[in-house]
């Protein structure tokens, strides 16, 4: 029977980039990814949960600091940085 994950995602060129992680439960977390693993938890710091005002499109960022983040809890993940291929 086949994996239901499939490959890991290669982070190392993302490592000290700015990332947007959506999370489980609609939430959203952005910060600087500093460390993962083969089963992708991230370790990121100076992060800021994004969140909406009632039925608005105006965000408001809530700072966190740096958090740990569950692999299996990552749905997307966004490059808000520019990443230079070397």
């Amino acid at each position: 029977m086949a994996s239901k994950q499939g490959y890991c995602a290669d982070l190392k060129n993302y490592v000290e980039k700015r990332l947007e992680i959506l999370l489980n439960g609609k939430r959203t977390i952005v910060g600087r990814l500093r460390g993962y693993d083969q089963f992708m938890n991230l370790v990121m710091e100076d992060c800021s949960e994004v969140t909406f005002k009632g039925n608005t499109n105006e965000k408001e960022l809530n700072e966190i600091g740096t958090v740990m983040i569950r692999g299996n809890s990552v749905m997307r993940w966004d490059c808000i940085d520019k990443i230079s291929n070397k």
